[in-house]
Parts: C-alpha cells; structure tokens; sequence
C-alpha cells in the first residue's frame, strides 16, 4: 500500500512549514483548521513555541462553518485578535478543511485586509503535501509581498540567507554554529529571514548584494529576487561545526549516503570529498525537494518506506548519515549508522 508507514512517523506537513517561515516575523499567523493541525504545529513542529512564542491562533472552524463558508466569522475574530494584541500583518495558513470546500483565499485576503487595515498573505497549504511545499509557498509570498520593487540597489555590504528555519536547520540556534566560508565573509550584515532578520529586514530584501540559499525549498524565492533585483545567489549550509566536520572527514575513503534536505546532504558531501579527493563515494538522499541545479547523477529521492528500505539494502553502502528515527526502517543494515538530526523527520534536535 503506498504510502504505508510501518516503521516511520509522518513528516512534517506544508502547514508546519509556512508557519515555521513566519514564525518570527512579527504577525498574526492563523491556522484555518478545527484545532489539531494548530496543536501538532505547536506542540512537534515547532520547537521555538516552547521559548519564543508567536501570535499563533486557530481558526477554530466547526462543521458547520466549514459547510457554509462562514468567513466572516473569521475574520470577526481576526479583527478582535489584531485589536487586542496588534501585529505587522496577518497570514491565513491552509489545512486540509479549506483545501477540500476550495476556499478563496484572494477574496478571504481582501475581505480580511479592509477589516483589520494590516497587509494579509494567504498560503493556501493543503495538508497532504510535506514541509517544504509549504515553506517554499511562503518565502516566495513573503518577499513578493513585503519587497516592494522600489527597493532595489545592490548594498555591497549585505548578504541575505534564505531557507532558514528549524524544520531545516534542526536548530533554533543556527548563529551559535553558523560559520561563513571564506568566500562569503566581508560582508557587514546578515540577513538571517526568519530567523534572526525580521519583516524590517524583508523589506530591504531587494538591496542585498548577493543571497545564499540554504534550503531548496527557498531557491524559488531566490530566483525570484535575482529576476527582480538581479541579486546573485549560491547555496550552502554553513551550519556544521569544526566537531561535526571531522568526524565527516574521518569518512573519506567510504561508500556513503548521506540523507537529509538538499543542501545540508551536498554541504556534508563537499566536506567528505575535499578531505579524501576522489577516494570512495559520496550519494545524496532526501525524502524532499531535490533542485535539478544542484543535484548530481545518482543523488535518490525516496518517496516511500518500502521503497527506502529496498533501495538502502540492496546498496553496498558502508556509511549512512541520516535522522535517527530512519534507522529504524533499516534495522537490517550492516554498515555504520551516523545519527544526523532533521527536525522535519522525528523532531529530534541537534547531531
């Protein structure tokens, strides 16, 4: 059956990955949804609800409010929220309830915005898709909507990262471990969007000399930019430690695969190859987005558990670096497992 998951929980779904784009961006983000996916946001895919909260709220949507389409009512309680405790806009974050009424979010975002008198962004998430669609739907309506397209002029001093959030970093910490190549140093400012460099910053978005993507989810909001304002940008993953590192390092020489979001997986294999030349072997895996751009002959996405599991033991592979809660699927491998955390999979923080 596909789909089936007999060793594996469900990832975290487009939903949790809007939300965790704008967790930190000052607004009021509402959940349209009956109250569970607002609490499996809060209480598994969100680990920054726990010491840095955000005004997120549920729309709290009934049957019969559903049935009906009583946005008004919505929106009567999203006036009264922003006139309680204000905020810089409004996001209406789908679910699976607006997905199958086929709600209109142009109307529901008009209707909301000349009642609350604050911009109002709509993700129309679905449920059944994984984390990055999500994230990938929000950073692009973000800076479509809060950089405007007079905010162009390259800053030389500037570099902006994009794709940041822990559903991807599996941190909330990134700054504590981030350290720049040396490439990418000189620069007297860091826009950290989302995650650290806030709406204010947003807005500024079009005057970055160049961005560094970090997530592939955020590469369509990048090309985006570079369309509009011709900035640059590049990915990468300057998140590891010098500890992390070596012990990448220790593995030239090996047959490895390495699974996790794109951009983390190709980092981890630039470090394995630069340290052992064209000794051994290095394969990319990811259960998400995987960009043609910067992807090589070989790199797998997996789209189901039995499907991983085949592919994994009838490989030859002698290391696999991957979330801890994948092993589980695997148990019959043979090789060394090398616990790497990725938050969108089990929600487990750090390596």
């Amino acid at each position: 059956m596909r789909g089936l998951l007999k060793y594996l929980s469900p990832f975290a779904p487009d939903q949790s990955g809007a939300t965790s784009v704008l967790y930190g961006l000052g607004g009021i983000l509402v959940i349209c949804d009956a109250g569970g996916c607002t609490g499996n946001i809060c209480g598994f895919d969100e680990p920054r609800w726990f010491d840095e909260k955000s005004a997120i709220f549920s729309a709290g949507l009934r049957d019969m409010d559903a049935i009906l389409g009583r946005d008004d009512k919505l929106v009567a309680k999203l006036k009264k929220a922003v006139d309680q405790i204000g905020g810089d806009f409004v996001a209406l974050i789908g679910t699976p309830v607006p997905a199958v009424i086929a709600t209109d979010y142009r109307a529901l975002k008009k209707m909301a915005s000349q009642t609350v008198g604050l911009p109002v962004i709509g993700i129309e998430c679905k449920g059944t898709a994984l984390y990055d669609e999500g994230a990938q739907s929000a950073w692009c309506e973000l800076f479509e909507t809060f950089t405007p397209d007079t905010a162009g002029g390259t800053d030389s001093k500037v570099l902006g990262i994009i794709g940041m959030t822990p559903l991807d970093l599996s941190t909330t910490h990134p700054q504590e471990c981030m350290a720049l190549p040396e490439a990418l140093k000189g620069y007297d400012d860091l826009y950290c969007y989302g995650m650290g460099a806030g709406l204010e910053e947003v807005g500024r978005a079009g005057c970055a000399a160049r961005n560094l993507v970090v997530s592939p989810a955020a590469l369509k909001a990048a090309r985006d930019l570079q369309k509009r304002f011709g900035i640059p940008y590049e990915t990468g993953y300057p998140f590891f430690t010098e500890i992390e590192k070596e012990r990448f390092k220790a593995l030239a020489g090996k047959k490895v695969l390495v699974i996790h979001q794109q951009m983390a997986a190709n980092e981890i294999r630039s470090i394995i190859e630069k340290a052992g030349g064209s000794k051994g072997s290095v394969t990319c895996g990811t259960w998400f987005m995987q960009d043609q751009e910067v992807m090589r002959e070989g790199d797998v996405r997996f789209t189901t558990e039995e499907k991983f599991r085949e592919y994994v033991l009838t490989s030859d592979f002698d290391v696999i670096i991957g979330d801890p809660l994948l092993r589980r699927a695997i148990k019959e491998f043979k090789g060394t497992y090398m616990e790497l955390s990725h938050y969108a999979i089990s929600g487990y923080e750090g390596m």
